[in-house]
């Protein structure tokens, strides 16, 4: 694979209940063990997390709570999953972000905690960010295949002209992009996401928080122990859309997910 390997390499991906490593549980584990020596061993494992499986969830990976209804919790087997990480590097698509820390809480509440300050990471989702900077000049780069001086990036008539040359490209690029503003904007936003930003996230069909120090609390839970606190983000304009959210849930009403998400991809 074009790496030298002086212990083995695990990549593995995780797919679970959510995103939350205090409160998700794991419910699939799939990994490659490459080796020093070339060889290389293929493994599957899928879990029962004793919580339901949230439909959100379901809609990305397409497991459902029948599908692991027979299979074992995890820590039942977390010792030999633990035994087969230890004294490994690892690597996978945002595991730094996402697959490490799962693992680690899970691994950590059945009593056999991962030790991986002595591991390397290769995460390829950093390679990408590294070599495809998210920047301007970057997409410039990537889809219109130029290179301007960089005296000329950040002027506002230079910087607009770009972006507007970028996504011209994209368009040309993906024909499966919708072709009109609303239903590109539809495509492009996270299903989990209930305002632009993130701040608010649908969790079991009702609107949460996903920020700070009442991250994972339902507007429902915080409109009855600190409204106080809904009240704040309102006056200090801490998302600028879907704020009738926050209004409602002061006067005692709270938004239900009716309808699972039509497009979406994991969080990595």
């Amino acid at each position: 694979m074009g790496l030298t390997l002086t212990r083995p390499l695990i990549v593995f991906d995780l797919e679970t209940t959510g995103v939350d490593p205090r409160r998700d549980r794991i419910i699939e584990l799939a990994t490659i063990k490459l080796r020093p020596d070339g060889s290389r061993e293929t493994k599957g494992h899928r879990f029962n997390p004793g919580i339901p499986i949230p439909r959100e969830a379901t809609h990305i990976h397409g497991i459902t709570d029948d599908d692991v209804r027979n299979e074992p919790p995890f820590a039942k087997v977390a010792h030999s999953i633990h035994a087969y990480f230890s004294g490994c590097d690892l690597a996978g698509y945002n595991v730094i972000h996402f697959d490490i820390p799962l693992l680690q809480a899970e691994l950590e509440r059945a009593s056999h905690p991962l030790d991986i300050s002595q591991a390397s990471v290769v995460d390829a989702y950093r390679i990408f960010r590294t070599k495809e900077p998210r920047t301007l000049a970057g997409a410039v780069r990537f889809y219109c295949n130029k290179e301007y001086p960089e005296e000329d990036y950040h002027q506002a008539p230079f910087d607009t002209g770009a972006a507007l040359e970028v996504l011209e490209a994209q368009l040309n690029r993906y024909p499966d992009l919708p072709r009109n503003p609303y239903n590109l904007d539809q495509y492009l936003r996270d299903p989990e996401y209930v305002d632009r930003s993130g701040k608010l996230r649908w969790m079991d069909g009702e609107v949460a928080i996903s920020f700070g120090r009442h991250s994972g609390k339902t507007l429902r839970q915080i409109a009855t122990t600190e409204p106080d606190y809904i009240e704040w983000m309102l006056r200090n304009q801490v998302i600028s859309d879907a704020t009738h959210h926050l209004k409602d849930a002061l006067e005692g009403h709270f938004a239900v997910q009716k309808t699972a998400p039509n497009k979406t991809e994991k969080q990595k």
